[in-house]
């Protein structure tokens, strides 16, 4: 029951049960053989913390300031895609989630959810941008956010290809799902999950299906989506051009090094998200923990920094703002 899960892991064990094994190993599977995966959350059990005493906490405020807000947690939630494919109510749960606790919300390129119904919600929100090579595609994005008012945009730099997650090629994991000898029993023996997928409305990706049938109407992999689909030329100039087009508040996820982070600056990012994509794209990479002092002793102030990915607890939030980061964040 959620009522009994106390920490990230219990909700991971209730999640296995309850969902399909491909689903499943979609959410919590990484790229090759998931040391990244494994020492985005390691690297916090490398630093220790040495508290200071007798400083009254009766009251306190865990509130920071991020892209020109004040939010109420040091912590957001990550754009994360395909969200009804976890819970029929997807994006709008977690979206509501926010609101309720002050807090960012994250809307991917590939939410199930539509922007008309996202955007009734209160809560702060930043829109992830993929870099299609249909430049209409990436722009019709753009102007949506523009549209319905969302707060910041962020480019995702770290995946313009598919990464090696060899679970979803052992599961055959497609989105929407796709029904095969090897995972009928699966489906099957998760009937909560296939009756909601079945009988409530239809699996979409609102952002892309105006345009491709390719996740929508067509079972893809999310690897041959992103190898397919998203734009292996991308670079600083594209970024700076999206800067531009969006004119509003900018960041760019998935910056792990000081070089790039002062690339950031000089093209006018307002933040940056230190992510690897949660080990989904390149195995052997750094934690983003791993490289947070370095940037921001390097950056000194001059652009918030997020740590995104890997944080499984409160402690591993405060020791992210003890090392200079803004804010935290997870999907």
């Amino acid at each position: 029951k959620i009522t009994n899960c106390n920490n990230v892991n219990d909700f991971k064990k209730l999640a296995k049960r309850k969902l399909p094994s491909p689903i499943f190993h979609y959410i919590d599977g990484a790229a090759d053989d998931e040391v990244t995966y494994r020492r985005n959350t390691e690297a916090y059990d490398e630093c220790f913390l040495v508290p200071k005493v007798l400083r009254s906490v009766e009251s306190i405020d865990q509130g920071v300031n991020l892209f020109g807000k004040k939010i109420s947690l040091p912590f957001f939630l990550s754009p994360t895609a395909l969200q009804r494919l976890f819970h029929y109510q997807g994006e709008l749960a977690v979206a509501k989630a926010a609101e309720k606790y002050n807090t960012f919300f994250g809307i991917s390129s590939l939410s199930t959810i539509p922007i008309e119904k996202i955007s009734k919600i209160s809560a702060p929100k930043i829109f992830q941008l993929y870099f299609h090579k249909d430049k209409g595609l990436t722009n019709s994005m753009i102007d949506k956010c523009k549209s319905y008012n969302i707060d910041v945009l962020a480019l995702t730099v770290d995946t313009i290809t598919g990464g090696n997650r060899e679970r979803d090629l052992r599961t055959g994991f497609t989105s929407p799902p796709k029904l095969t000898l090897s995972s009928l029993l699966s489906f099957a023996t998760s009937p909560s999950w296939s009756l909601n997928y079945i009988f409530r409305e239809k699996f979409d990706l609102p952002f892309l299906s105006e345009y491709v049938k390719e996740g929508t109407d067509i079972k893809v992999s999310v690897s041959d989506y992103f190898s397919n689909m998203l734009d292996q030329t991308m670079n600083w100039k594209d970024a700076e051009n999206v800067k531009k087009k969006w004119g509003g508040t900018f960041c760019l996820k998935g910056i792990m090094s000081k070089e790039d982070a002062k690339r950031a600056i000089d093209i006018g990012a307002d933040a940056i998200m230190i992510s690897n994509h949660g080990g989904r794209q390149l195995d052997g990479s750094a934690s983003p923990f791993d490289q947070l002092e370095e940037i921001a002793d390097f950056v000194s102030g001059k652009i918030d920094l997020i740590c995104d990915g890997g944080i499984r607890r409160g402690t591993h939030m405060l020791k992210a703002l003890s090392l200079g980061a803004n804010a935290c964040s997870g999907g």
